[in-house]
């Protein structure tokens, strides 16, 4: 699921580091193009991992703007080939050698351990000349006007590869995951900022540090948000800057999918599911009522008929399967100025960034209530909820 994709999953991270003041495109082609991707077809290499275009995968030399450059986006992808040889074949392959070898030399009942390895390396070696690269690409959207940069990915070991490789491009810069506490610090500033490092309970500024001792963060977040929507709250306005003006309406709530997670009767970590439309949610309010919390949440967000929606990983504020409004292209002077995959791209941007203000409106809504006196009060009527009571 690329950026061009109608759905998509994403990670946002920060980038700390100073931009050249000039030749930034210059800069941004030969950092590209020094670790672009080496194919590696025609050789026995194991795996190769490097940039390129996103539109054109197999092309990894960044010469012309149009390749990777779109007005404030820097635009490219992280490939990775890699042979892999099934073990199943590896060993049966081996065994027939060992037993050519043990034929060879009769006075042998074994084969000796320095062989063996020596015959499993040159079978492995044989095997992989044969094996095509199975290609694998993850894409990278670098915002410059507020040094965010989008991977298109959730996975672990892939944001550590790109973690990795990234710092090796970019010598001096460093990505840093936007993850809950992180993306409260951008939405907050005076005495709300100060009331938020108060609630930090991290024992350091390491990322783990800050996701692990932090959970707090998302498991209000979402309790909130169910409750509000419940009991009729589901209306918001925008608070935070973007493509919308301050002050304009939207709807905001949780459905379809609910993970719970918590201590079980017996002991260790017990997860419950709750799936499909909810009418009354009785299985989410007997999740919350036995002390399981929720960890993952599907959200929907309205806006002028338009919709948005997106998975929440509680603990790392990651967006899985976010979908946003239909791109519809306007076939017009403009575009015909431009390819469509351009036109695409600044329209997947305009909207993605829409849904993301909107959340990001959300999230700050509720850190004006989850840091002052108000959370009291929420708190009261979140109980009575859970307990069916009435609330006026």
């Amino acid at each position: 699921m690329g950026v061009y994709a109608n759905t998509v999953s994403i990670t946002q991270f920060t980038i700390t580091g100073d931009l050249p003041k000039n030749d930034q495109f210059q800069w941004f082609s030969q950092k590209l193009s020094d670790r672009g991707f080496q194919s590696i077809e025609n050789s026995s290499e194991e795996s190769s991992e490097g940039w390129t275009h996103v539109d054109r995968p197999d092309d990894a030399v960044f010469e012309a703007p149009s390749d990777f450059w779109r007005d404030h986006y820097v635009l490219f992808s992280l490939r990775k080939d890699q042979r892999k040889i099934p073990a199943a074949v590896l060993k049966s392959h081996t065994a027939r050698e060992e037993g050519t070898f043990l034929s060879q030399h009769p006075n042998l009942r074994r084969t000796p351990k320095n062989k063996r390895e020596e015959i499993k390396e040159q079978v492995q070696l044989r095997l992989l000349i044969k094996c095509l690269p199975v290609p694998a690409s993850v894409d990278l959207v670098w915002d410059q006007r507020n040094s965010t940069l989008t991977l298109y990915s959730l996975g672990s070991k892939v944001i550590e590869r790109f973690e990795d490789f990234f710092r090796k491009t970019f010598e001096g810069f460093s990505p840093v995951i936007i993850h809950p506490f992180a993306r409260a610090r951008l939405l907050l500033e005076g005495q709300l900022l100060d009331q938020l490092e108060a609630a930090n309970q991290a024992g350091s500024d390491s990322v783990v540090a800050m996701i692990r001792d932090n959970q707090w963060l998302g498991w209000d977040f979402l309790l909130w948000l169910l409750q509000r929507g419940v009991d009729g709250e589901g209306e918001y306005g925008v608070c935070h800057p973007g493509h919308f003006a301050a002050g304009e309406r939207f709807s905001a709530w949780i459905d379809d999918r609910i993970q719970f997670q918590g201590g079980g009767e017996e002991g260790g970590i017990q997860k419950v599911t709750v799936s499909g439309s909810q009418d009354s949610y009785l299985e989410a309010i007997s999740a919350l009522k036995s002390g399981k919390r929720i960890t993952s949440a599907t959200i929907y967000m309205e806006k002028d008929e338009n919709p948005w929606k997106l998975t929440l990983k509680g603990d790392t504020f990651g967006f899985a399967s976010f979908k946003c409004p239909q791109v519809r292209i306007e076939r017009d002077a403009t575009v015909e100025e431009m390819s469509e995959r351009e036109a695409v791209f600044y329209e997947r941007m305009y909207l993605t960034e829409q849904g993301i203000q909107l959340f990001d409106s959300l999230f700050a809504t509720f850190l004006n209530e989850r840091l002052t006196e108000a959370w009291n009060v929420r708190l009261q009527t979140i109980q009575a909820w859970l307990d069916g009571k009435v609330t006026e």
